[in-house]
């Protein structure tokens, strides 16, 4: 009788444990083929209550190394496609996406991240092996991403020549901004942003405390800091909240609110209404959200501002009189906040874009109908196409002779003179803002025009 270690009859064997890390690897390949296939949001896949199970079932540090990996990929995925195109002799088979992701993945800890390459290739050999359709490919795998260990300094220089956005955005940033511009902006997009704070008075006092510098929007901009954000000082007291500094411009370009009626027609989560408030305007803040009205109210509450909250769609709001200003900040493709969210590019597309500006018009058109004849109403949104901008506006000009432009003066916009265009509106790129004092640059891509109704 043959002896041996094997489950009694009848029972199955557990499967070996599997190696550290191995299903943090797993998790990343899963959520990297939802987005760059399946143009399923990067942040809801993130979500830590109803996102990726694989994702939800980790460990917070390795749900922090799977966030560093997949925003490492999706941030220079033109290149390592490129990269790892011109190593393989013959092209991966149709359909071999799951073994292409493995790929990348693990192309991605070699060339950007900071995890030796011994793991990143034994866990994307691991993979492999633990799929059917790729085991045949291991060896593949293997010798691949050692090449890429030995030629990393090699793979690296070359591929900064290739523009790490997809290629039909690429396309249409030259088209807009220049070749020059266009190859500065997808560069910019690979640094990850900075925290920066809208202050409710004296940036220049909190920025000397928190340990940042004032940006010429007059935000703060932070350094790299190794604590929760509401452990800082201030965050308590309510004395200022996060906002990119791009996104804290269009309530700016009111000027004096103090005693005037305003309305924020998609506030949430409240940052621009926050600033209204601040400033001293009545403010209404919609949303169609209740849930994101919500978190508005409690971002109101720790700041102690107050505002009038509505449930209701923008565009079947009808209120008993007009306001004096209207902020739409818009929903929009979100093309300037690739270096918070480097998933839009790859989760959206042209049609997206011209949708969305159709959209854009409509709620425009609306929102001046708000305001009474002399009132303001201020246009935005974080896309870098002057679909969703320049062009949009110029549309509805031609079409509404009861509305016209308030041109943005460079001279108010010091050390931001560049993002004033000629027509007096602001247009922001991650391009500006240079770094300095161990802060670095860059901002969302934004869009923000001033409207104001004709008297007669």
């Amino acid at each position: 009788m043959k002896s041996g270690s094997g489950a009694p009859k009848g029972e199955r064997s557990s499967p070996p444990p599997a190696k550290p890390g191995f299903e943090a690897r797993a998790a990343a390949a899963k959520i990297l083929a939802a987005v760059v296939d399946r143009k399923v949001s990067l942040d809801g896949m993130l979500d830590p209550q109803n996102g990726n199970p694989a994702y939800r079932a980790l460990s917070d540090q390795d749900r922090a190394l799977v966030r560093a990996m997949l925003n490492a990929t999706l941030r220079h995925l033109p290149r390592i496609e490129a990269a790892l195109d011109a190593m393989l002799d013959n092209p991966l088979p149709e359909g071999a996406r799951a073994l292409q992701h493995v790929l990348v993945l693990g192309a991605a800890q070699i060339l950007y991240l900071d995890i030796p390459d011994h793991s990143a290739v034994d866990l994307a050999v691991e993979q492999a092996h633990a799929d059917p359709r790729n085991r045949r490919f291991a060896g593949l795998v293997n010798a691949v991403l050692r090449r890429f260990g030995r030629q990393r300094d090699r793979i690296l220089a070359q591929s900064a020549a290739v523009p790490a956005m997809p290629a039909w955005f690429f396309e249409r940033l030259t088209e807009v901004y220049g070749a020059d511009e266009a190859a500065r902006i997808a560069e910019a997009q690979l640094t990850p942003a900075a925290i920066d704070l809208t202050v409710r008075s004296d940036p220049q006092g909190w920025a000397e405390k928190l340990g940042g510098v004032v940006l010429p929007t007059g935000s703060v901009r932070l350094r790299p800091f190794d604590r929760p954000i509401t452990a800082l000082e201030g965050f308590e007291a309510g004395e200022w909240w996060v906002q990119d500094a791009a996104a804290s411009l269009p309530a700016r370009l009111f000027g004096d609110l103090e005693g005037r009626r305003v309305v924020d027609l998609c506030a949430a989560p409240g940052g621009k209404t926050a600033q209204l408030a601040a400033a001293g305007a009545s403010v209404t803040a919609l949303d169609q959200s209740g849930n994101r009205l919500k978190r508005l109210a409690a971002n109101l509450d720790r700041l102690k501002l107050s505002a009038e909250l509505v449930e209701a769609n923008m565009l079947d709001y009808r209120p008993e009189e007009p306001f004096d200003a209207a902020l739409l900040d818009a929903p929009c493709s979100s093309t300037g906040t690739t270096r918070r969210h480097p998933d839009v590019l790859w989760t959206k597309g042209p049609d997206d874009i011209e949708n969305l500006a159709a959209l854009q018009a409509r709620m425009l058109r609306h929102a001046c109908d708000l305001v009474r004849p002399g009132g303001l109403v201020v246009f935005s949104n974080c896309s870098l196409d002057p679909k969703e901008g320049e062009e949009m506006v110029a549309a509805l000009l031609a079409e509404r002779t009861d509305m016209e432009r308030v041109p943005v003066s460079p001279d108010r916009w010091p050390g931001l003179e560049e993002a004033v265009s000629p027509e007096g509106a602001l247009r922001t790129t991650p391009a500006m803002i240079p770094p300095r004092d161990g802060v670095a640059g860059g901002l969302d891509g934004f869009y923000a025009v001033v409207l104001k109704r004709r008297e007669s």
